[in-house]
């Protein structure tokens, strides 16, 4: 049922010393050497290094735009950390590199910590910022439905997500909360690797498709599929995505975590006072095999879902409707405690 996170970490952590880096840069800083100062009087300080940061992202995507802003603009290198980006494949591995070190910090969906705690991990991870209140996934169709209903899928065939995952989570909870029953009302295709539905669907295989970006402007541009549902407005404010480190490193590394968040900020306030044609031409350099026009088109969906908040700060209604959320899927069987998974401290420190 659940993923059985800590019991694989053995299996798995080689496989996390494999993964590529992410095509984002990361914030690489070279200290100079002070100049000498012939006075006697006076000697120049040298300037402190600064902190290394191993950065583990679940996925390299333009829905985590103001993550990219921040790199792009320095906003890290300003706050003292030098960052290294590396995308672990999916929120399992993500979470691994976390629990075994690899990383100092993960970024992924939060349902991955409810995970491990409730596994009864000792130095389990504790959530302190999160980036997108909204799922960033839309329902593909193969025709234009400018009328679309959600009881439209009643039996239909849709290429869905992994089963436990957040994508596939959301999508069912909508169904439920639209009066669909997901194991009866409809087929969905669960046997597709992520990242393989819209070549699957474009070749024929599907009703309707749930697509990320870029998947779902591939397939329009394409003219193979139209965008008819957004599950992140369907949804409501879901803690999507969100970072996360151990307890003990929060503990022992607190002013390196409020820097890492004061970075943070400063790309949401950059995308909250920005259009998405700046904001996709910043980020540009991040997904260097994407045309910008994509890029732009694929922002601006983002940005007129609202799909980026002011601040970082994890609500604890957010963190309950995912819990709702688990729970319908079954993949729930106790429900974990806010105050434990969840720090604000770091958020409302830097928030306006």
């Amino acid at each position: 049922m659940k993923k059985r996170i800590i019991a694989s970490l053995l299996a798995t952590v080689l496989t996390i010393s494999t993964l590529v880096a992410c095509t984002g840069k990361s914030e690489e800083t070279t200290t100079q050497k002070p100049e000498e100062n012939t006075s006697t009087e006076q000697t120049e300080e040298p300037k402190a290094e600064n902190k290394k940061v191993t950065l583990n992202e679940v996925a390299h995507s333009i829905f985590y735009a103001p993550m990219y802003v921040a790199i792009e603009e320095g906003y890290f290198e300003e706050e003292g950390i030098e960052l290294e980006l590396v995308c672990g494949f999916g929120a399992d591995k993500t979470m691994t590199a976390v629990i075994s070190g690899e990383a100092d910090i993960g970024f992924m969906g939060s349902e991955a910590s409810i995970y491990t705690y409730n596994e009864g991990a000792n130095d389990y991870v504790v959530n302190f910022a999160q980036l997108t209140p909204r799922a960033g996934n839309f329902l593909v169709a193969r025709e234009e439905m400018p009328d679309f209903k959600w009881e439209d899928l009643k039996g239909k065939n849709v290429l869905g997500g992994r089963k436990g995952g957040m994508p596939e989570m959301v999508f069912e909870y909508i169904l439920t909360e639209n009066q669909i029953d997901p194991s009866n009302d409809l087929e969905i295709n669960q046997s597709i690797d992520f990242g393989s539905t819209a070549a699957a669907f474009s070749e024929g295989q599907g009703d309707f498709t749930v697509e990320f970006e870029p998947g779902a402007t591939t397939l329009e541009n394409e003219g193979k599929g139209y965008v008819v549902a957004s599950l992140g407005k369907d949804s409501g404010y879901v803690p999507y995505t969100a970072y996360s480190a151990k307890q003990s490193y929060i503990e022992e590394n607190p002013e390196t975590i409020q820097s890492f968040v004061n970075a943070l900020q400063k790309g949401m306030d950059y995308v909250q006072n920005h259009s998405p044609e700046e904001i996709a031409k910043i980020i540009e350099p991040q997904f260097p095999e994407t045309d910008l026009d994509v890029i732009t088109k694929i922002v601006t969906r983002y940005y007129e879902q609202d799909t980026w908040k002011e601040n970082l700060i994890f609500e604890e209604s957010s963190f309950e409707l995912l819990q709702d959320i688990l729970e319908g899927a079954g993949e729930l069987d106790e429900r974990a405690p806010y105050e434990d998974l969840v720090t604000t401290e770091f958020a409302e420190k830097v928030a306006k």
